[in-house]
């Protein structure tokens, strides 16, 4: 009985099919199973920033006043002091998050984040700026905010332009930049008059303050408006993240995507800075440990924006609760956080000053 010999290399390429769709496969069960985590503990620190001290009963009374019940108690404690500013924290992680993953994935260097290269540091001067030489207040303050980080990042890619832009000339400058805007920042508030000084000090740590529905509602619209656009250059990013050359075979344009990415990542972080003020470090941390909890790491926005969330939703717990007497912006709590983050990063730096 004769039998029939299967096709040179048929029974192989099957197998190796059956293989990459099973790490497909668990591949996005994971992820799917880290975002529905994270987004559980985010939902968690909501429900206990809300509830603090015994409002409980409050949240369920505002909650039934949503729907046209309840005696009102809750109205002032969660819907205008507590819920107001919880969202806010939410979504100044998400808007930070993702803008320092597209910056990180972008250029290919851990140390890319706005906050890192100065972008933040641009909207804080034009906001310093506009209280204490224009004397303005209120939005007229956010734009300047916005205006300014957006110069700032202009400036760093022409300053880093040399027939393309390459990650490490892009960070490298972006750090001499920071270093140059807070420069600016310290002369201004040497000149300024001590009350202005006081409404500046925002802008140089980063705080939520307590906000109203108006200004969350605007940081919201330019979430929504912004993260679709994310989702449009996505590929053009999975792409750059294999360097150059590989990007330009796989039919991207290079130079364009990249400004297109980074525009969109500086849009965010320049929104968020506009509404709290430089929240250090988030932008900074919260891809990679996004990164780390995913199985094989690479492009991980989403679990980046829930991870900025969690970050900036803590931070604001341990700044407004834990030591009550001692109640401090929580730009202060994540720039101690992100600062330990850095250190460790540069202690485990390998010989050849690539992260561990």
């Amino acid at each position: 009985m004769t039998t029939t010999a299967p096709a040179p290399g048929a029974a192989p390429t099957r197998d190796a099919h059956e293989v990459l769709q099973a790490v497909r496969r668990a591949r996005r069960r994971r992820t799917a199973t880290v975002t529905l985590v994270l987004l559980a503990v985010v939902l968690a620190l909501a429900w206990v920033s809300l509830t603090w001290g015994g409002h409980t009963g409050a949240l369920l009374d505002y909650a039934a006043g949503v729907f046209g019940g309840g005696s009102g108690e809750g109205a002032f404690t969660i819907g205008r002091l507590r819920l107001p500013r919880v969202v806010l924290a939410a979504l100044v992680g998400v808007a930070l998050g993702v803008s320092g993953g597209i910056f990180q994935t972008v250029l290919g260097n851990p140390l890319a984040s706005p906050d890192i290269l100065g972008v933040s540091g641009g909207a804080s001067a034009a906001a310093v700026f506009a209280i204490t030489v224009l004397g303005l207040s209120g939005a007229a303050v956010g734009v300047a905010a916005v205006l300014g980080a957006a110069a700032v990042a202009a400036l760093i890619y022409v300053l880093a332009w040399r027939d393309g832009v390459t990650g490490y000339r892009f960070v490298l400058i972006g750090v001499g930049m920071a270093f140059a805007v807070n420069g600016v920042i310290g002369y201004l508030l040497t000149r300024s008059q001590v009350t202005d000084v006081r409404s500046a000090l925002v802008w140089m740590v980063g705080s939520l303050g307590t906000p109203r529905w108006r200004e969350v509602g605007v940081l919201a619209l330019a979430v929504v408006v912004l993260l679709p656009l994310v989702a449009v250059v996505a590929r053009s990013i999975r792409a750059l993240e294999l360097g150059d050359e590989a990007a330009g075979g796989l039919g991207v344009r290079v130079e364009p995507a990249r400004l297109s990415a980074l525009a969109i990542a500086v849009a965010l972080a320049a929104a968020a800075t506009a509404f709290a003020g430089p929240v250090a470090f988030v932008a900074f941390v919260s891809a990679p440990i996004a990164r780390r909890l995913l199985p094989t790491g690479g492009l991980a926005l989403v679990p980046a924006a829930l991870v900025g969330a969690v970050v900036v939703l803590a931070a604001e717990l341990v700044a407004q609760h834990v030591v009550p007497s001692l109640e401090v912006p929580v730009g202060i709590v994540t720039g101690a956080v992100g600062a330990t983050y850095l250190l460790w990063l540069l202690a485990t730096a390998d010989r050849q000053g690539r992260s561990a």
